[in-house]
């Protein structure tokens, strides 16, 4: 069997508003084994994001434990925190989040440069990932001026730059019409089956989710399998 890369065990998290708790998460347990991708699915706030979140250790459960690639990651201080992000996560949202004032080819170089590496190494890295993106006539273009789902491409060329063992997506195709949405999934399958990487992807959109290894729901507070 595979190694495992990711397992949440347990995972609880409630949010106070007002006088209220909501009870988001009551007991989540993710397990997903090297170079798979699975979907995760559930109506708009059912807590996918939280979940991604907690996943990614941006955020912490109230209560549960979090491995990642062997390495438990429940009771970590923020500066292993950060040094797991950076070595071995990689992200992808809704909404690109690319830095405006930079092209694409320095959007996909300054992750690499501030994990460490040169910036000789990391601008030969995002050429090449550009080139397997199909943008490599794009590259010194600012994000204003790329559409939608050029924009998309770069921001998966980032999550992707430090090679990370694990990809969390939120919604990566949300904001893009059906045929570029299909064409941006292509893409990330492409480079996530080529790279041999675990994927995490949440998505509203039930084709798609088809399409992926494994389709696991979050119902009231809890994961389950499809």
């Amino acid at each position: 069997m595979s190694n495992e890369i990711l397992s949440l065990k347990n995972i609880k998290r409630t949010f106070t508003q007002g006088k209220n708790q909501l009870n988001i998460l009551k007991g989540s347990d993710i397990s997903l084994s090297e170079g798979e991708v699975v979907a995760l699915v559930g109506p708009s706030g059912s807590g996918k994001s939280t979940l991604l979140h907690i996943a990614g250790l941006l955020e912490k459960p109230d209560s549960g434990t979090i491995t990642i690639c062997g390495e438990p990651c429940s009771n970590m201080d923020d500066d292993n925190r950060t040094r797991v992000r950076r070595h071995n996560l990689g992200f992808v949202y809704q909404h690109h989040h690319l830095l405006p004032e930079f092209s694409a080819l320095e959007n996909i170089s300054i992750p690499q440069i501030i994990n460490g590496k040169s910036k000789k190494v990391s601008r030969k890295r995002a050429k090449e990932l550009l080139e397997w993106l199909g943008l490599s006539e794009r590259s010194t273009h600012r994000p204003a001026r790329l559409s939608g789902g050029e924009q998309q491409r770069v921001a998966i060329g980032r999550a992707l730059s430090n090679a990370p063992k694990l990809l969390l997506a939120d919604e990566p195709t949300g904001n893009l019409d059906p045929h570029t949405a299909d064409e941006i999934f292509n893409v990330l399958m492409r480079l996530a089956r080529g790279a041999g990487l675990t994927a995490l992807i949440a998505t509203h959109n039930t084709q798609l989710a088809s399409r992926m290894d494994r389709v696991i729901t979050l119902h009231e507070g809890y994961v389950v399998d499809a």
